[in-house]
């Protein structure tokens, strides 16, 4: 199994264009540059597979040698996009694959709902290329091309700002990959650890966590991270350090969160209890 982070920023990326918070100023002047969360991968290094799509999403192919087509062809190794949400961050980009000859798309109902009501995203693209939809339910494993295993694991019903009071649902979901006895967990919405949470990352070799805010009250009192649907890293230290085996990586880090800095002092937390700050453009190979 191969797995490479595209971005790993949340929405807006890092720095955030319109913002002058301290970390952001820290990140011009260090030339710290994060684009927006999305991951591939790949049982066999040949079938590769998008979890959440970022408006990002064309300057990462082109970064990616993996994702590119083959000389002489007008094709690509991308077999299909995952969601974990319907958020505009997460979604944006399956418009830049409107010239794929077909788009298989793969979310629960509720986010399918979603990009067909509140945001039409794939009538859109019907207009472009075939849209193969595909629907994720909670626990059951859905087998994709390259010996590919997924199930999804919902983790909250956070719908996204666009969709209506009546859309909550199973709205955000973790996947995990299975290929050759090797596993890999992408959760960047975690907004609590529960007991299905915590099954699902059993015998895990990888885990990305919702790195999106450091602190709970990162935005100030009104607006705390588990307000809006995120479990703080310092609140997942203890736990991660109390479950030694997966390597546990932070991503969809949010541009005020000081682990967008390689020279941040709360890097000891995190790599005291055994953890780590995925990069954009890292590459694991498992």
């Amino acid at each position: 199994m191969k797995l490479r982070f595209l971005g790993t920023a949340a929405g807006g990326g890092a720095p955030q264009w319109n913002c002058g918070c301290p970390v952001c100023e820290s990140a011009r002047a260090a030339g710290v540059s994060r684009t927006q969360d999305c991951v591939a991968v790949s049982g066999d290094g040949t079938a590769w597979y998008l979890v959440n799509a970022s408006a990002d999403l064309r300057a990462q192919l082109l970064a990616t040698p993996e994702l590119r087509p083959p000389p002489g062809t007008r094709d690509t190794p991308v077999r299909g996009v995952l969601f974990t949400s319907a958020e505009l961050d997460h979604t944006l980009g399956l418009l830049g694959l409107r010239e794929a000859a077909a788009l298989d798309v793969y979310a629960t109902a509720c986010v399918h709902e979603a990009l067909t009501t509140a945001f039409p995203l794939q009538a859109v693209l019907a207009g472009y290329t075939r849209v193969h939809r595909h629907d994720v339910r909670d626990g059951e494993p859905i087998e994709l091309a390259g010996g590919l295993r997924v199930t999804a694991t919902v983790l909250s019903a956070k719908r996204p700002r666009y969709a209506s009071a009546s859309a909550a649902g199973n709205s955000v979901c973790a996947y995990r990959f299975d290929a050759d006895g090797r596993s890999f967990v992408y959760a960047p919405g975690l907004a609590i650890w529960s007991p299905e949470f915590e099954k699902a990352i059993a015998g895990a070799d990888v885990v990305a966590l919702d790195g999106t805010f450091f602190t709970e009250d990162e935005m100030g009192a009104t607006r705390p991270a588990s307000g809006m649907g995120h479990l703080a890293v310092r609140e997942q230290l203890p736990l991660i350090a109390a479950r030694p085996g997966p390597r546990f990586l932070f991503t969809h880090l949010n541009n005020t969160n000081p682990l967008v800095l390689a020279d941040a002092p709360e890097l000891a937390e995190v790599t005291a209890a055994g953890a780590a700050v995925a990069a954009d453009r890292l590459l694991i190979e498992l």
